[in-house]
């Protein structure tokens, strides 16, 4: 069977469904600018590597930073799906979630890595169209589809109808940006210094938008900026969603927004049907609620949000041909499909 791949930090193949789901990190030693690590292990680097070896991510916001770097990111990926093949030099047809908002400039960057990466053929899909179809929503009928997906880079949020997009907003205020809102939050109410990895462990465990009624708490480890020595603290989900209020509020006003420039019947569609919510960001506690109460709407986070755009690729892939028309727009592809 072809092979058909979403590479973000998943990668999904024909007929076999998510085959990696990795970190899209990559370790460079800057004295030789050879690339050390790809994946699960360059993100154990991260705050822990010499001053010559950089841990970094080639796809910043959903777009690329480093062209070379994502290049052979890509190849590492594509290269280990066919690692058990008999395939000597791989050349899949490749599908890529992209932010709904970039310009064509980065689109045709994406597909650039991709084709230079090994692929045949690359194709683009909006992450919130493909989201919707993971969280199988109806998005090719005449009916009126709200999808919020909160991912690392950025939070997309999107109205779908007769396979395209109505209303759209993609926002670089997502998961990474509330890690650093965690760090902010440490480094100012508390003079301590913690790193990328703490402030997820602590968005994760004790992150929340909505009053909780079973108080979290949870012990963090850090440098006292006062006095540069090891220091512990003790912090609670009350604070931390100080922290991450700034980004929370900024998301929820623009789903608000979204809201207000949808057609109305369309909107009827959306009050019957719900928001939905997808992407790691979405598992926030309390953020469905939140939502909820400020938009008058009912909200639910779809199964497995974590998965829900490369599944929803996987449901394109699986048939593309008659699914075609979600695609996003793309003038550099001369496909036969197009």
């Amino acid at each position: 069977m072809e092979n058909f791949l979403k590479i973000l930090a998943l990668v999904y193949v024909s007929g076999k469904g998510i085959v990696i789901n990795e970190p899209s990190v990559v370790a460079i030693n800057k004295k030789t600018g050879q690339i050390l690590a790809i994946g699960k292990k360059a993100k154990q680097m991260v705050g822990k590597t010499p001053s010559h070896i950089v841990a970094t991510r080639p796809l910043v916001d959903g777009v690329i930073s480093d062209f070379e770097v994502t290049e052979q990111m890509l190849r590492y990926f594509i290269d280990k799906v066919h690692e058990d093949s008999f395939s000597i030099l791989p050349r899949p047809r490749v599908l890529i979630g992209i932010p709904s908002e970039v310009t064509e400039v980065e689109k045709r960057a994406v597909i650039d890595a991709a084709i230079s990466a090994g692929a045949r053929e690359a194709y683009i899909i909006d992450e919130p169209m493909a989201a919707a179809i993971g969280a199988h929503l109806p998005v090719t009928t005449a009916a009126g589809n709200m999808i919020v997906d909160i991912g690392g880079g950025t939070a997309e949020i999107a109205v779908i109808s007769l396979g395209g997009v109505v209303a759209s907003r993609s926002l670089r205020i997502a998961g990474d940006e509330m890690n650093e809102d965690i760090v902010r939050y440490c480094r100012d109410e508390f003079n301590l210094l913690v790193g990328e990895r703490t402030a997820e462990d602590v968005k994760i465990s004790i992150g929340s938008a909505y009053p909780q009624e079973k108080k979290l708490t949870m012990d963090i480890r850090g440098r006292d900026l006062v006095s540069g020595l090891p220091k512990k603290i003790k912090i609670n989900d009350e604070q931390i969603r100080e922290a991450l209020s700034r980004s929370i509020r900024i998301i929820v006003n623009n789903v608000k927004i979204i809201i207000e420039d949808t057609p109305p019947e369309l909107i009827a569609d959306i009050m019957q049907r719900g928001i939905i919510l997808a992407g790691g960001g979405s598992l926030i506690r309390g953020l469905d609620k939140l939502i909820a109460n400020q938009t008058g709407i009912s909200v639910r986070t779809m199964e497995d949000p974590l998965t829900a755009v490369v599944r929803g690729t996987g449901i394109v892939l699986e048939d593309l041909e008659s699914l075609k028309e979600v695609l996003a727009a793309n003038q550099y592809d001369d496909s036969p499909l197009r």
